[in-house]
């Protein structure tokens, strides 16, 4: 079974904690002044692409669905907030049963988004709708970042396979997260363990410098992971001098030895040099692998190098200069009751500073041209035109409280691959440029 399937909890008792003290006082207020059953209807949207990015990838909409579910007020929680007195005892008492009983649109994860898209809408009673905004939040900021910046390294690299491996550059739980997102991406596989356990990710690994050096000599270290891992593993080739490593690698693992590999120095040289030699040596089907602090930039400076895989760690999970994508989280929508029938009042912040938004229910939807390729992301508050009726991109994901659309993370990796090929050829260029398509609103 795919353990995406499961909707496992997270590794923490419970989500509710994840937010900020602000919420629980508006809960407190709104409360006491009758308002907090009124329905509402809030966005997540975000004003602009991150400068440089021609796209945004949705990730995190399954994170934030096992989020939803685990947003529960236990007797420690209630304890901790009775002895801060964050909230009054009659707030304590509504969150004590709080279960979100509401619905939640979004795009599904994987699609790519633009600036204003409504990529996800939370329906419900604003008591129970606000408290959601920080972790929501928390998650598709910087999953979604992760995921934009994996996407743009997998069209750097083209058909070469792309290994996830920045668990020791961040936090231990957000490299979990960072996985799940990268590979959502377009990587192939991840270096850490949990996030294999957690989110059934393919994981790879060999040795590291410190095991060359634990070794009298390059070749006792090399004979050591040959005996125990095969011939088909991979040798790491630059802690002393390349050359005379890779000629020992053959020695040691004959010619059908797996893939060495290169982390340091100029690597378009070396990996030439490599290659020529390995050829020399009859290991014409040893695999190169290049790691050393890579981005989009360096592995499309590879491109023409004998390069067969690269291995990303730092620029991949602080998203390549660019670790949030300004998410925000606003309310649109809201009736005088809790009455379903009640109409809803658009609303919206007018104040200046560029953090304006538009009122009103949103949906969404991607016109393309005659060949099937995106020009424009629509996005609307009243009727849907008949010619974007069947291009909608928001799908139910809770419905009543009920989480409707969990899925296998293959599936919302593949969803990513042909939506990313759906857009205009320039989206993977790499230089500094504007949204690949505009936002037109209807």
């Amino acid at each position: 079974m795919n353990p995406a399937d499961l909707g496992l909890p997270v590794d923490v008792p419970s989500t509710a904690l994840f937010t900020d003290h602000y919420e629980l006082t508006m809960l407190q207020a709104a409360l006491a002044n009758g308002t907090a059953d009124r329905r509402s209807v809030f966005e997540v949207f975000t004003r602009r692409l991150p400068e440089g990015r021609r796209y945004g990838v949705l990730a995190g909409t399954g994170r934030v669905l096992d989020a939803v579910e685990n947003f529960r007020f236990d007797g420690a929680v209630l304890e901790f907030l009775r002895e801060r007195a964050v909230v009054d005892m009659r707030t304590l008492d509504w969150l004590a049963s709080y279960r979100f009983s509401g619905d939640i649109w979004g795009y599904p994860e994987g699609e790519v988004y633009f600036p204003g898209s409504p990529v996800l809408r939370v329906e419900g009673s604003f008591a129970e709708c606000v408290l959601l905004e920080t972790v929501v939040l928390s998650i598709l900021n910087h999953d979604s970042a992760i995921a934009a910046a994996a996407s743009r390294m997998a069209s750097a690299a083209g058909d070469r396979p792309l290994i996830e491996m920045g668990a020791r550059r961040t936090h231990e739980l957000a490299a979990v997260a960072a996985s799940r997102a990268a590979y959502v991406g377009g990587f192939t596989s991840t270096s850490d363990l949990a996030a294999g356990f957690r989110y059934g990710i393919p994981t790879v690994g060999t040795s590291a410098h410190a095991f060359t050096l634990l070794h009298d000599s390059e070749r006792d270290a090399f004979t050591a992971q040959v005996a125990s891992l095969g011939s088909g593993t991979t040798l790491l080739v630059d802690t002393y001098d390349v050359a005379e490593a890779v000629r020992t690698a053959v020695e040691v693992a004959g010619t059908g030895l797996g893939a060495v590999r290169i982390d340091s120095g100029d690597l378009l040289l070396v990996a030439h040099r490599v290659r020529q030699q390995l050829d020399e040596l009859g290991a014409t089907d040893t695999r190169i692998v290049v790691t050393s602090d890579l981005d989009e930039y360096a592995i499309a400076s590879l491109a023409a190098a004998p390069v067969d895989a690269y291995g990303v760690g730092t620029q991949l999970v602080t998203g390549s200069g660019h670790p949030t994508c300004s998410m925000v989280y606003k309310l649109v929508a809201r009736a005088e009751s809790a009455d379903p029938k009640a109409p809803l009042v658009p609303v919206a912040k007018k104040s200046s500073g560029g953090k304006t938004s538009i009122g009103g229910r949103k949906w969404a939807a991607r016109r393309v041209d005659a060949d099937g390729v995106a020009e424009a992301e629509v996005v609307g508050t009243g009727p849907v035109p008949a010619a974007l009726a069947g291009r909608q991109l928001l799908v139910q994901l809770v419905k009543g409280g009920e989480v409707v659309a969990r899925e296998p993370l293959d599936t919302v990796r593949a969803r990513h691959r042909r939506a990313r090929a759906g857009l205009p050829l320039s989206a993977t260029q790499l230089s500094r440029g504007e949204p690949v398509i505009p936002t037109e609103y209807a």
